[in-house]
C-alpha cells in the first residue's frame, strides 16, 4: 500500500472513531472537571505506555493551559509522571497497584480519576478505579476496543469501540484537548469570581 493511501485510510478510520464518541459524557467529564476547578478539588490522570504519557500531556494542559497564566489551574496530577514512586510500588507491591497507592495516599472525596486505556483490562488501572469508586472518588475512563473490565468498573465509561490502539490514543488527546480548550475560553466566567 502507498504511504498516501496508508494515511487516507488511518484519516478515515479517526474519522470513523470520533463518529462514535459518546459526547454526552464528555461533556459530563468537561462538568467535573469544571467542578473540580472552582471547588478546588483533584484531578487524577493515568494509564499504560502511550496512555501514560498522555497522562502527563494533559496534566501539563491542565495545570497551566487552561488559565492561560491569567488564573491558576486545576489540581492535577499523572500518577505515571515519577519514575521513583513507579519502580518503588511496582517492586513493594506490585505493578496492579501503582496508581491504587497513589490514589490511597492523595486523593479525597470529591476528587476526579480520569484512566486512560486501550484494552481497558489492565489490572493497574482496573484496580485503581475500583478504589476510586469505593472511596467517594469520581471516576471516568476513556477506553477502546471492548471497553474491558474498566468499562465494568467506572460510573463513566467513554468508550469507543476501535480495535487499533495508536486511534485509541489519539482519542485521549483529543477528548482532553476539546475539554482543555472549552475551560480555557469559559475561564472568565461568573462561577470563578
Amino acid at each position: 500500500m502507498k504511504f498516501e493511501s496508508f494515511t487516507k485510510n488511518y484519516f478515515e478510520k479517526l474519522q470513523d472513531a470520533l463518529n462514535k464518541v459518546p459526547l454526552q459524557l464528555v461533556e459530563k467529564l468537561k462538568d467535573s472537571m469544571l467542578r473540580a476547578w472552582t471547588e478546588k478539588n483533584q484531578l487524577f490522570i493515568f494509564g499504560n505506555g502511550g496512555s501514560g504519557g498522555n497522562a502527563i500531556h494533559l496534566a501539563n494542559d491542565y495545570l497551566y493551559g487552561v488559565g492561560k497564566g491569567n488564573r491558576p489551574g486545576l489540581k492535577v496530577h499523572a500518577l505515571t509522571a515519577n519514575p521513583s514512586v513507579l519502580t518503588c510500588l511496582a517492586n513493594d507491591v506490585g505493578y496492579e497497584n501503582i496508581f491504587t497507592e497513589q490514589l490511597k495516599a492523595f486523593s479525597n472525596k470529591d476528587d476526579i480519576a480520569l484512566a486512560f486505556s486501550g484494552s481497558g483490562n489492565s489490572p493497574n488501572v482496573v484496580n485503581a478505579l475500583k478504589w476510586c469508586e469505593e472511596n467517594g472518588v469520581e471516576t471516568f475512563a476513556i477506553l477502546g476496543y471492548s471497553g474491558g473490565k474498566a468499562a465494568k468498573t467506572t460510573s463513566n465509561a467513554i468508550h469507543i469501540p476501535m480495535n487499533d490502539m495508536q486511534i485509541s490514543e489519539d482519542l485521549q488527546l483529543i477528548i482532553g484537548h476539546i475539554i482543555m480548550q472549552w475551560l480555557a475560553e469559559h475561564e472568565n466566567e461568573k462561577i470563578f469570581k
